[in-house]
Order: C-alpha cells, then structure tokens, then sequence
C-alpha cells in the first residue's frame, strides 16, 4: 500500500518554485528530518554551524542526510531537484520528474513515539517495462546535540558494518552507543563505499534491481532507524517500524484529524481559517521528547529544536487554548524540574539543550510570566491541585524576582527581558508590566489556595507596580511607553550604538531622531534614572497586551505602534522601519551571520493583535492578524516562518499566541472558570466576520462550541455543550433600541452595563439582540 493512497482526502499545500531550494521539515516527537525542499541536504543553521539540519535523534544527530538515484539505461538520475513539495500536516512529498515515461513520488514520515522515519517512493511507469538499479546513499554522522560537551558527549568517529544476511546498514559512533540502522523492503543487491560531504561523516550506498512493470507503480520503503543507548534496541526500533508503516501512517493521520477538529474555526476569512488550522498542526510538529530528559515544545526548527522558558509561555496559553493539554503539562513540569534543579529559587530556566544542560538560568522576564502562565492554565483546567503544585515555585520566583533584581527596591526589576540587546539590561518596560501582571495572577493563585493573607499583598504590590508603570514609563512626546528607565550614561551609549545601527541599515530618519534624543539629554543632564525612547522595540505595547494602560495612553500609544509595521505585522526595533516599510512586502533580506537586526516578527504581531482587541479595537486586530496571516506558506507550506516573511526558523512555537488567545479569548471571547464549572462568552469580533463559529473547544472535562452571527440588525449566539452541570453565561450589547430573545437561558438582572446578560446550565442555548 502506498502513502499517496493512504493520505487521499488529506489537507495538503504544494508549496513555491522558487523556495524549492529552502528548508522544510518532516516532523516527529522523537526522530525529525530538515533538508531542503528540492530534495537536497546542504549544511543548515547556526546553533552547531552547518548541523541543523539532517536526520534528528535528540539528543544526537543521525545522518548529514542521504542521495537518491535511479540508474536506467546507463544513465544515472539523480533525486535532487524536484519539481514539487508538497507538504501534508503529517507528511511530505516531493515529485520528480526522471524520465518522460518515468515519475517519482519521494514520501516521508516520522511514526508518532518511534526513533525513526520512513522514506517511500512511489514510482510510476507510464512506458513499457524496464529495469533499473536504486542506489541509496546515506551521509551518516552520529554526533551530539548542542552543549554536548557539558554532559561528556563525545564525538567519535563513525564506523560502518553492513549485514547480508539481513539487508540491514548499520553506522555507529566509535566512541559512543550510538546506532543508525538502515534498510529496504526490498533485497539489496549491492552495498559500497560512497563519497563523504564531509570528513566529519561516512557515506555507504545500498543498491537493488529494480522491475518496472509496464504501466504500472511501484512501491520501495526505506526504513531508518536509531537508538543512542544500544544496538539491540536500535535493531528493535527498525522491526518495529518496517513490521508497522502503514499503521502508523494511519494513526498519524488519524490523530491529526483530531487535532483538526478540536478548536475547529469557520469564519469568511478563509486565509485566517486556513492558517489557523495549519498552526494547530505546526504546534504539534514540536513537541520534543527525550525520554531521560523529558517532554516539551521546542522554539522552532531548524536551530531550536530545544526547551525554552519564555517561547513556551507564551506558546502554551495557545496550546492550552486549541486542546493540545498533554503538551502544556509535560513542559510545564519540565520546565518547572529544571528550573528546581539548576536555580533552585523560582527563578524560570530561558534556554535548556536536548542532553539537559542549561545554557541560560533565566532571562528577568521569564520567571513572572510562568506565574501567569499557571493562572492562564487554571483556567481552563480548573484543577486545584495544578495550582498547589506549582505555587512554591511562583511564590519563590517573585521572591527572587524583587529581592534580587530590583537594586533602588522601586519595584522595577533590573535586567534583559524579550530584547537581548547588550546593554539593555536596566529597568525594561516588558519585564515592569509582566511582573506587574505576575502579582496581580498570584494574587489571584494565592486567593483559591487559601493564603488570603499573601492573596492582599501580591495584589498590593500589583497595584503599586501598575500606577508606577503608568505614571514613570509614560511619554507624553513620543506618545508611547519608554523602552527602559536607566541613567544617562546607559542611555547616551545605547544611543551611539543605535546610531550606528540605523546608519548602517539606511534609516535616516531614525539618526535624525537618536541624534536630537542625545541633544536632549546633553542639554538637560539628570542624576536619577529616567525613562528614555530609544528604539521603539516592540515592547513597548507590552502595558497594552497585558492591558494595565489608561484607555487614554493606550490608544495614543498603539497609534503609535503604527508607524512600525509592514505588510507582514510589526517591527521587532522600530527604528529599523524605513520610509517603504508600508509597501515592502519582498523576502526578508537576512544577514550572513545570523541576526534579528531590520526583522519584523511573528511574536511582536501576535502581542499587537491582543493588545488592540484589549481595547475594544477587533478590526485593527483582524488586520495585524492577515498582515502576518501573509506569510503563511510564503516559504514552507503549511508553516509561518519566525522572522516574517521567510527568515529565521521556518516554523516557531509562539505563532500560536498571535492566532488562539485573541481567535478564542478575545474574538469569540471565551473566558473559562473552570474550577466554577462557568463559561463567559462575550464575543467582540471584527466587522467582517459576520457568521464565525468555534466548535469543540474543551474547557475542564467539558467541550464548548460557539457559533455567532450578526445580519440585518440580528446579533445572534448559539452555544453547544457537551456537559449539563456547566454554567454558561453570554453577554451580547444591548445598543439604544434593542430586544432580547433567549432560549434555554435565564436573563441576568445585573450584567456589565450596555450589555445583556443570559445564562444557562442546558446542553443548548441561544441569545438573539434585535437592534431596532
């Protein structure tokens, strides 16, 4: 049986000509594969230069990649410049054209829990019958991850032994129990020496005749598998595989069906409902496991396969929000473990390699966003004993946060929060409103647990935190919040470098206005530390997303936030934005050397998106949403790049912010009080979606779908539940001349003013406002 019948009926999304010769991944939860779309497997990424990209067994790499050819009529054809991709949610495919009687189909997929991937070609033969030689060559490189050597992973040299009797090649690191086992369904007929990529890595080549019978296709498996703790177990895993393919291409396919269905959105922005629907899959492609480790979601493929803090508190708000809990549990607990481990006193890890050695014990940021992370999963988990469990860790984490990093003991933490800009590093206006937003969510945390006491003074230092924010971050001048509150001195040095910087990227407005910020304050010299606005880095809009601004600040400042953007969502530096920022909508052109300099991205776009439907403004929202919207399949189908459009890794975990908490949350404006067993839907959506449903949303052990309409003057709410002893509760605007109709719900006396308020505890119900 064939790959190509079994995915009939599937999504799918052939992707570019012209990005044949770009990345693209194979995704699983153990094994991964990155090569480039026409088939080829050149030196990818920066974390280990050249490395990245290959056949993935974390906490090792397996092999640089592999060649493909068909030998026909004394001529070699090479399987390296496909004509298509073509990417499947589970899957991909490449298509070639050998011949003009002769087509292959190169399909692979990473069985869900297994170490390894299979790789099928399904050849079709238009003409009469022939016979050839497959040749399969693979680059073997056993090797460790990033950080290998903190944990005394060793690179040794690879060796080589090929089994007759079973068909099967087997590389192993000299040095080190690490195994790759490769073999066909069918009977190889020749093995031999084949030429290295690099003197790093071994190349053997399996051949065997072939019969293409006349008109007709023909099937060829090629299992490869792996272990890097024994050979027996790595032989285990190839039976396992090749004895199950076709199961487990079904269940794969099955199991993404499923996530399909959960979180299910129908709107008229069919881009949007299709993105969404991808993103949910591309959330998936990154749940990593390493059983001695643990599991968790990596920040992106190719150079963060790897667990981050701050990525996935993000991320997680989404997944948890699109009913992928089993990954918000397992990296939250990871994530929680070796924070433990490694600081000991709340302080959240920012970045942890495969083998389990931390590179980075925590930027400032991440540990007050893991509190409210904790909240945000409460929520819709309703599970007491989630909160209790990780309480310690948010109580020591504040502890830590303001008796450690807060020098002048002003309730700014000092340090690098989302910009890791060197020398920003003072009081950043990120960190100020995220740890704001921490105590007000472990006020909250500590009122369910019962510490009533610990409840009033979080909330307290909340309060303080906020008005503080508003009153010392604020500039009435540049109409914004400040990047960071620090001394001249720090000020007058960032500004030289931004100087060069924007010189050096052609942006003379941005120099004009460092030059006259450096003026300013040569001209009036303070002792104190102040507030400065520098770059006009996107996090800025922070007070916004987490929506402690005064409504009158914070409109002035997303106006503001306009200046900075292209046709793909928002600026990471403001000052990188030029005068064509409006109209350029091209490839990203990237640096060299790796680098985030002149990059619009995913994360700051997804921030605005909530931030503006914080202030009651869906459609600007909706339109940040379809600017990065834009970039979905621009590269990779069925993927949104990091660095929009085409830049950075070609899918990230934190995409799925931008698209769920504002879709669901805010958009459809579900709100789950799942330890009350209550639902609050007060939908605020766009203009344009005038008929929007969201079906099997699941909220604590009950699933939710809502479907929404508003026509000719109607406003019109249905809900669907599958539990009876849930509350749900909508709230519609009443408008000057209105009339409620409910059925299978009570009228509420008191609601928020200018709304109606309906409830219910049936399976069903619907509310109608009639505007007169």
């Amino acid at each position: 049986m064939s790959f190509k019948a079994l995915a009939d009926g599937s999504p799918s999304i052939t992707g570019k000509e012209s990005y044949l010769e770009s990345p693209y991944v194979t995704a699983g939860d153990r094994v991964y594969m990155v090569g480039h779309q026409d088939g080829t497997f050149p030196d990818l990424g920066w974390h280990i230069k050249g490395e990245m990209g290959g056949i993935w067994n974390h906490p090792i790499k397996l092999l640089d990649g592999f060649n493909i050819s068909l030998e026909m009529n004394n001529t070699d054809y090479e399987l390296d410049k496909a004509d298509a991709f073509t990417n499947y949610p589970y899957a991909n495919r490449m298509d070639y054209s050998v011949t003009d009687e002769v087509t292959i189909e190169r399909w692979q997929f990473v069985p869900d829990g297994k170490e390894g991937i299979v790789i099928q070609l399904h050849i079709d033969n238009k003409g009469s019958h022939q016979k050839g030689i497959l040749n399969f060559t693979a680059q073997s490189d056993l090797r460790p991850t990033w950080l290998g050597e903190r944990t005394e992973m060793i690179d040794g040299p690879d060796i080589a032994n090929y089994n007759s009797t079973k068909g099967l090649l087997t590389f192993k690191d000299s040095m080190n129990p690490w195994y790759t086992v490769i073999g066909l369904d069918s009977r190889v007929t020749e093995y031999s020496e084949a030429d290295s990529n690099t003197s790093a890595s071994i190349a053997k080549t399996l051949s065997y005749e072939i019969e293409l019978l006349e008109k007709e296709s023909t099937v060829v498996n090629i299992v490869i598998a792996s272990s890097y703790t024994s050979e027996e177990a790595a032989m285990d895993n190839h039976r396992s595989i090749r004895q199950n393919i076709f199961n487990d291409f079904k269940a794969k396919k099955q199991r993404y069906e499923a996530l399909a269905n959960k979180t299910k959105l129908t709107v008229p922005d069919k881009d949007v409902e299709e993105a969404f629907e991808w993103v949910k899959y591309n959330c998936d492609w990154l749940v990593r496991t390493v059983p001695e480790v643990g599991t968790g979601i990596g920040a992106g493929i190719p150079d963060y396969p790897w667990w981050f803090g701050v990525d996935s508190e993000y991320a997680l708000q989404g997944y948890m929000a699109i009913g992928q809990q089993d990954a918000v549990y397992k990296t939250i607990q990871l994530l929680d473990s070796v924070s433990g481990a490694v600081n000991g006193n709340g302080r959240i890890i920012h970045e942890m390699s495969t083998n389990g050695a931390v590179f980075n014990p925590g930027n400032i940021n991440e540990t007050p966003q893991f509190a409210s992370l904790i909240w945000k999963i409460y929520q819709w988990n309703g599970d007491k004993a989630f909160l209790e469990k990780y309480f310690p860790t948010i109580r020591d984490g504040l502890d830590w946060l303001l008796n450690e990093n807060d020098a002048d003991k002003n309730q700014f933490p000092d340090g690098y929060g989302m910009m890791e800009v060197h020398g920003m590093d003072s009081e950043m206006i990120d960190v100020a409103a995220y740890t704001q937003k921490a105590f007000a969510d472990a006020a909250k945390i500590a009122a369910e647990l019962g510490k009533d006491g610990l409840s009033q003074g979080f909330a307290y230092i909340a309060e303080d935190i906020k008005k503080n924010i508003n009153e010392k971050f604020w500039s009435e001048e540049f109409n914004s919040y400040a990047d960071f509150i620090g001394s001249d001195d720090q000020a007058l040095h960032l500004i030289e470098d931004a100087i060069v910087r924007a010189d050096t990227l052609g942006k003379p407005w941005a120099v004009e206005e460092l030059k006259q910020t450096r003026e300013a304050i040569l001209a009036n010299p303070s002792s104190e530390s102040r507030p400065f606005v520098m770059h006009h880095n996107w996090v800025v809009n922070t007070p916004m997303e987490v929506g402690i601004a005064p409504e009158d600040k914070a409109i002035k400042a997303l106006n503001t936030a306009e200046k900075f953007v292209n046709p793909f969502g928002v600026f990471v530096t403001g000052i990188d934005r030029d005068e064509s920022a409006g109209s350029d909508d091209g490839s990203f052109q990237g640096s060299k050397i790796f680098s985030y300099t002149g990059a619009v991205m995913t994360l700051p776009t997804g921030v605005q998106i909530v931030s503006e439907n914080n202030y009651g403004r869906p459609d600007k929202a909706l339109n940040y949403m379809k600017r990065m919207t834009r970039t979905f399949s621009y590269a990779l189908p069925g993927s949104i790049y990091e660095v929009s459009p085409d830049y950075g890794m070609v899918t990230q975990a934190w995409n799925i912010y931008g698209y769920a908490v504002p879709i669901v949350e805010q958009f459809f404006g579900i709100q789950p009080n799942a330890a009350n067993k209550k639902v609050f839907i007060k939908p605020q959506m766009p203009s344009a979606w005038n008929d929007a449903s969201l079906e099997n949303i699941t909220i604590g052990d009950n699933e939710v779908s809502v479907y929404f309409s508003k026509n000719d003057g109607i406003t019109e709410v249905k809900v669907i539940q599958t539990k009876d002893d849930w509350e749900i509760i909508i709230e519609l605007p009443q408008g000057a001349q209105s009339n409620l109709v409910s059925e299978g719900g009570e009228i509420a006396t008191q609601a928020t003013p200018g709304y109606y308020r309906v409830s219910s505890k049936e399976k069903e119900m619907m509310v109608r406002v009639t505007q007169e």
